[in-house]
């Protein structure tokens, strides 16, 4: 078997890498029988030296692979027909923006395995970068903190050679000593933007005290589902019952829009649940939030602040709760906004190296020995034969294969 990792062609570049140079070495030492080759880049943070240095082959020509890794959309015209292909695909939901990725790829017999459909059998994801979009997320919200309020100013995490100079750049953070940060999400995004906060050596304190007392000192609560839902009848919460029918359920957040100076959201949000906040909400007279960073970044959807995303070269901008709408950042009376969609490419060693971990561990061994369970087989929106698999027969109209 020959696997190679592409050269990332999507424009604007993204820098990183579905596995190091050193996971390489890794995979050729524990499948002797697989061949790796990797197609140059000019555009990786990780440069072909170092793969050169590891001993990884290096090749432009990929054709001769049987299966290729790489992280986001292929051009079409740089797909290879009757090939394997991983990457993140963004077309499971419908985008309409890459129908025609998702044509090609039938066009071409191609058998595309999306990351974001890799799951256990118990439904849970096995691969993403949440984690690091947590981390780059939460170190820009104190950026957007400071620069909203002139108090003190971060480098952008991008232009930090890696996470350890990143985080030095933390001691440069001052708050004041009453100041409150709440936090969602328990998933990948939520614990690694909680990493920061650690990192920080932020106090942590229970919602409930969070609300009753100021502490003389900065504190952070990390809120749950419960801490900010409850049943509409008899003000309670039951977790499965929320998952499957939250109409049921309404937001209490507005008791932490009124305790809150900074709000870091790694929340997860399904189609109908109750919105964490309302633009009427933001336009109450005890609404304290200043600085929103909306890691999670569904727009017109639970944080009404954020109205689209903003970009890496542009993070932040501000939200008129007058106007309703997207204001230059620190326009006065404006809430600053920071809604980044691709955080974890400010990090894209770290990041790299982080998501390359899991791909060795749990999904090469699945493509060199085998797939007993199905895992692949379940996130391979197309086959070999030029066709959707059975599961993404809702695709069809979207592939443009109606009529056909």
């Amino acid at each position: 078997m020959r696997i190679g990792i592409i050269r990332e062609g999507k424009v604007p570049p993204d820098q990183r890498v579905p596995l190091t140079p050193e996971q390489c070495t890794q995979v050729l030492e524990r499948f002797p029988y697989v061949e790796l080759v990797v197609q140059p880049s000019q555009v990786r943070r990780i440069t072909d030296q170092e793969y050169a240095d590891c001993g990884v082959e290096l090749n432009e020509d990929l054709s001769d692979c049987d299966v290729l890794f790489g992280v986001k959309e292929v051009p079409v015209d740089q797909l290879i027909p009757d090939k394997t292909y991983f990457f993140f695909s963004h077309t499971y939901k419908l985008q309409p923006y890459n129908a025609g990725l998702l044509k090609a790829c039938l066009d071409k017999r191609i058998r595309l395995i999306d990351y974001e459909l890799l799951k256990r059998p118990d439904g849970r994801r096995i691969i993403g970068f949440g984690r690091y979009a947590g981390i780059v997320g939460s170190y820009n919200a104190f950026r957007t903190f400071g620069l909203h309020h002139d108090t003190y100013a971060l480098p952008r995490a991008i232009d930090c050679a890696d996470r350890k100079e990143m985080e030095s750049h933390l001691s440069k953070v001052k708050l004041e000593a009453n100041a409150k940060i709440a936090l969602t999400g328990h998933g990948r995004v939520g614990n690694g933007a909680r990493e920061i906060l650690e990192a920080m050596r932020i106090r942590e304190v229970h919602p409930v005290d969070y609300l009753r007392e100021d502490f003389g000192e900065p504190v952070f609560t990390h809120l749950d589902l419960e801490d900010y839902n409850r049943r509409k009848s008899d003000g309670g919460f039951d977790f499965k019952e929320f998952c499957d029918d939250p109409l049921d359920y309404e937001s209490t957040f507005m008791a932490f829009g009124r305790s809150t100076d900074l709000f870091i959201a790694g929340h997860f949000w399904a189609e109908g649940s109750p919105f964490l906040y309302t633009r009427q909400d933001i336009r109450d007279e005890g609404w304290r939030i200043s600085v929103v960073a909306d890691i999670s970044c569904d727009i017109d959807g639970p944080v009404a602040s954020t109205l689209e995303p903003s970009t890496i070269a542009d993070p932040m901008y501000g939200y008129d709760p007058i106007s309703e709408k997207r204001v230059p950042f620190k326009t006065e009376g404006s809430i600053a906004v920071m809604a980044v969609d691709n955080l974890p490419c400010e990090l894209p060693r770290d990041a790299s190296a982080d998501f390359g971990t899991t791909l060795f561990e749990h999904i090469v061994p699945l493509v060199a020995e085998g797939d007993a369970q199905g895992i692949l087989d379940g996130a391979s929106e197309t086959n070999l034969k030029g066709e959707l698999n059975p599961a993404f027969a809702y695709l069809s109209d979207y592939a443009g294969l109606t009529g056909q």
